[in-house]
């Protein structure tokens, strides 16, 4: 499956190709017969990306999203630590995941616009000092406990929270840009491949980046891991940002009122069911990650509970590292799988897959066969990730590739703290047991968005074909 949006075809130069010497020059061949020269060793699938996007990119990419992944941790760890109320660290978590909720869309908007250059460098800058009055708030704002006096703690992690850098899902929109543009390094499956590797990346982050604050909160200071954060953003992201991969990326040009005026004139001519249908495609994914997060968020509250009922709640932690770990093992396969497996149907299919697995998380009440569960129902969770990334990239808008991405990551967040807060409330009135019932229904409705999809998607492409 190749999806190109042809509004992000990039205007750098076409990618650097090895030449084959023997073809391009060499003195005429002697007459006669003459050994056939060796076959062009074909490189595999994630070998190629290095091919695209230059060797240094995929480590700078990888480690310039941690800090997104330690943020809200952080955030939670520090402020529980200085103040003794869970309370009060609880809602400066809360207030990380809604300013990146908010913030993320935003940002990309404004990397679609302005390019991802300069708007990646000055989110790292402020970012930065963000995260520092965050620390140095939760230290010197005295009666922490009080939630009137916790304002400015919960004012820094908003901000901190919004004006994150999305490395992630940037990242993926140079990916398109580079598969996109059809040269000689191209190939139809280079997409599926680099999507697959990004949805690794931001799980091994994401189960890495938690681990880590554990690690260094407990072992040295709370703080730590957000000033390592900090660090990491001014040095990592400015590298990112100015990588030459940036210029694959076309900016939107900025708009004029005579612009607007004409572009307004179609869109108004265009009947409202048409209208409907492009909103749809693209509202369609975004919703699809706000279940996705939902299903993250239940979860891991879910086996917060489970692991109190005869461990410590801090074992569910590790748990839940073992369905990231087979989510990213899972995600890397979708690279193999065959073109004739349609985006619609690995979405029906993961899903169907998702909503089935997670009735067993109801069975074990102790660690190992929850551990089997969990190790199992990961299988489709990653593949899905990059089918609904993938999806989102094909019904994006021209120039607003950045915006569906980054909306598309900031449903996550928002769909985990829907799911956090749902499952927490069950979990302590009616049980663990009760609480797993969400996760099986953001499942379920991950079929139901994807139906709607195909369907949505299949108008959408006859009435393309038709016009």
């Amino acid at each position: 499956m190749t999806l190109s949006t042809p509004s992000q075809a990039p205007v750098s130069a076409a990618p650097h190709c090895p030449e084959d010497a023997a073809a391009l020059a060499g003195p005429a061949p002697a007459p006669g017969p003459a050994p056939s020269p060796p076959e062009p060793r074909t490189p595999g699938r994630y070998a190629r990306l290095p091919l695209l996007a230059g060797r240094s990119f995929i480590p700078l990419g990888l480690f310039a999203r941690l800090p997104l992944a330690m943020l809200t941790v952080g955030a939670l760890t520090l402020v529980t630590a200085v103040t003794g109320s869970y309370a009060v660290g609880g809602m400066a978590a809360g207030a990380v995941g809604i300013g990146s909720a908010l913030g993320a869309p935003i940002l990309g908007a404004l990397a679609d616009r302005r390019g991802q250059r300069p708007v990646l460098v000055v989110a790292a800058v402020f970012n930065t000092v963000a995260v520092i009055t965050l620390i140095l708030a939760a230290y010197l704002i005295p009666g922490g406990q009080d939630l009137a006096a916790a304002v400015p703690v919960l004012m820094a992690a908003f901000v901190a929270g919004a004006s994150c850098p999305q490395v992630g899902p940037l990242a993926r929109v140079r990916w398109m840009a580079l598969t996109s543009r059809g040269g000689c390094n191209a190939e139809p499956a280079d997409l599926d491949t680099a999507l697959s590797y990004e949805s690794t990346a931001d799980e091994l982050t994401f189960v890495l980046g938690p681990a880590l604050v554990g690690i260094l909160a407990s072992l040295v200071a709370p703080w730590l891991p957000l000033a390592l954060a900090a660090v990491l953003t001014i040095t990592l992201v400015p590298a990112f940002a100015v990588h030459p991969t940036h210029h694959a990326v076309v900016r939107t040009p900025a708009r004029t009122a005579a612009g607007a005026a004409r572009e307004g004139q179609p869109r108004a001519a265009r009947p409202a069911g048409q209208r409907a249908g492009a909103f749809a495609a693209v509202a369609l994914p975004v919703l699809a990650m706000v279940c996705m997060g939902t299903f993250f968020g239940s979860t891991q509250t879910s086996l917060s509970s489970f692991s109190a009922s005869f461990a410590t709640s801090e074992l569910a932690g590790l748990l839940y590292a073992v369905m990231g770990l087979s989510s990213a093992a899972a995600a890397l396969s979708v690279a193999y799988w065959p073109q004739r497996f349609t985006a619609n149907a690995r979405w029906l299919a993961c899903a169907a897959l998702m909503a089935g697995l997670a009735l067993l998380l109801l069975l074990p009440s102790t660690a190992l066969p929850m551990i089997l569960v969990l190790l199992v129902l990961g299988l489709p969770v990653g593949p899905l990730m990059v089918t609904v990334f993938a999806i989102g990239g094909l019904v994006a808008p021209a120039g607003k590739l950045g915006t569906v991405m980054t909306a598309l990551a900031s449903g996550i967040v928002a769909g985990t703290a829907i799911g956090s807060s749902i499952a927490g409330q069950l979990a302590q009135h009616q049980g663990y047991a009760t609480a797993f019932l969400v996760p099986v229904c953001a499942a379920t409705a991950l079929f139901l968005l994807g139906a709607a999809a195909a369907v949505v998607l299949h108008r959408r492409n006859g009435t393309a074909a038709a016009g």
